[in-house]
């Protein structure tokens, strides 16, 4: 088997295209060369080098078409491939301009801010695919507000709860995700400029013009000083990725559990021909919420590489930096592909009402048991209410018969001429508690994003209208 994120077979399941196509090997090599070709073009206006080297470098490096297989092959000798790079291009450019390709810069100058720009892009891909889905949970939250399901605790039934507010807790932390990522920009977003151990001393008293210019012809933001052995900005930035993972993984286990035949309330799709089975005809495997899954796993053991990453030796590491070659494009890929999987689930899932409600019948409503002893306790002491209750339960559960019709009954007994709505106790929807007020104010965050200047391309105000395939 090959490596999943790499193979023809397994890689779809796990991977996004677009991000995909970010990351490949042509695409890192492009974006060295741009870094190379800004450096040169700085260096030329600020006269460092010859204009004519700088213009030619800059052109060259637009221009190149580098073999990824002969980098490589250079990469397996050098141990980096900045060297095959610049060696390439210094042959490329001529021999006037040669020696003034690289000038003052070092490996890790290179590599580490191309990253940077690969992430740059990937971060406008990640927060453009957050919109629709926070928003088609929005809908989701708002057309089930009151769509009453079992809600459960330790795995088993507890109280009632609605599948809107279940959807709102799906939401929530993409929010706080969303934000996140916004405040992280600054820190990650940064040039990465300091020569061989940091000091730009290559460049003399030239080194921090070089630096500002570089930074605002790559429009990244200047670091305070070099980090070639300060890798917090990564580490954090791998840290978001592995807490989004996990949030949608969150919402993938959920769907998982309502989509056992024991339960039933949800589908992850009405598409019969997805989750097949290759012995078992009647089976529709949730493939989508466990891909999700398997990602944010994946990724939450990488992460434990990327904080290993961090312990790096004096000026420049001796290994902590290729552990993060290993570790952060992957996470990178796992997560474009678990939220492509979870945008598909929340666009397709199937919600069955009917078998909520049924499942509370099958249960003699067994979830309104806290409802019913603090309708009791209005009546009695709390303690006795509770007793009563408690074994209104057995009762109920051996007699299969309503827990409410058992405890009127019981009750009945000791205090016929009670004052309790039986009828209303009776409903589960009476007994949601501050679900909508909740679920608004998981929906108001989106409104407050928009109305502090943060509207996206495609969105809308509110909630979007309910329609028959979201009931």
């Amino acid at each position: 088997m090959t490596l999943a994120l790499d193979s023809k077979i397994f890689g779809p399941l796990f991977n996004d295209p677009e991000i995909a196509g970010l990351f490949d090997d042509e695409a890192f090599l492009r974006a060295m060369l741009k870094v190379e070709g800004a450096l040169a073009q700085v260096e030329a206006r600020l006269g460092i080098i010859p204009s004519s080297a700088g213009e030619q470098i800059a052109d060259i490096c637009n221009n190149i078409v580098l073999d990824p297989r002969q980098i490589g092959q250079d990469t397996r000798r050098d141990g980096v491939p900045v060297i095959s790079v610049v060696n390439a291009l210094r042959e490329a450019v001529g021999e006037e301009a040669a020696p003034h390709v690289h000038w003052g810069a070092t490996t890790q100058d290179i590599i580490d801010t191309a990253t940077v720009l690969q992430i740059r892009s990937v971060i406008q891909i990640l927060e453009q695919r957050l919109v629709p889905l926070i928003h088609r949970l929005a809908d989701l939250a708002n057309c089930h507000r009151t769509t009453v399901m079992a809600g459960r605790t330790h795995g088993q039934q507890a109280l009632p709860i609605s599948f809107g507010i279940k959807v709102a807790g799906w939401l929530a932390p993409l929010l706080r995700h969303k934000k996140r990522l916004a405040e992280q920009r600054s820190g990650l977003l940064q040039l990465q400029f300091g020569g061989a151990a940091g000091t730009l001393a290559a460049l003399g008293e030239n080194g921090l013009a070089v630096m500002r210019g570089l930074s605002q012809a790559l429009n990244l933001n200047l670091p305070i000083m070099p980090w070639h052995n300060q890798r917090d900005g990564f580490c954090e930035f791998a840290g978001w990725l592995s807490m989004l993972t996990a949030s949608l993984a969150k919402m993938g286990q959920d769907i998982i559990l309502l989509t056992q035949n024991e339960v039933g309330e949800v589908m992850e799709s009405g598409g019969k021909d997805r989750g097949g089975s290759s012995s078992m005809p009647q089976k529709r495997n949730p493939i989508v919420s466990e891909l999700i899954i398997a990602a944010a796993r994946t990724n939450a053991s990488l992460l434990s590489a990327m904080h290993n990453a961090m312990i790096q030796e004096h000026e420049r590491a001796t290994h902590g930096w290729q552990v993060e070659w290993l570790t952060l494009s992957q996470m990178i890929l796992l997560t474009g592909g678990a939220l492509a999987n979870a945008l598909f689930l929340a666009q397709n899932i199937n919600i069955n009402e009917t078998q909520m409600r049924q499942n509370l019948d099958r249960s003699n409503y067994l979830v309104l048991a806290e409802a019913a002893v603090q309708a009791l306790s209005k009546e009695i002491p709390r303690t006795k209410a509770h007793a009563l209750v408690k074994q209104a339960c057995g009762v109920a559960a051996s007699e299969n018969r309503s827990l409410i019709d058992v405890v009127r009954q019981q009750f009945g007994k000791i205090a016929p001429k009670n004052k309790i709505d039986w009828e209303a106790l009776a409903k589960p929807e009476n007994y949601l508690g501050q679900t909508e007020h909740f679920i608004d104010s998981v929906l108001e965050q989106i409104s407050d994003h928009q109305q502090s200047g943060g509207h996206e391309e495609g969105s809308s105000k509110g909630p979007a209208p309910c329609s028959p395939g979201d009931r």
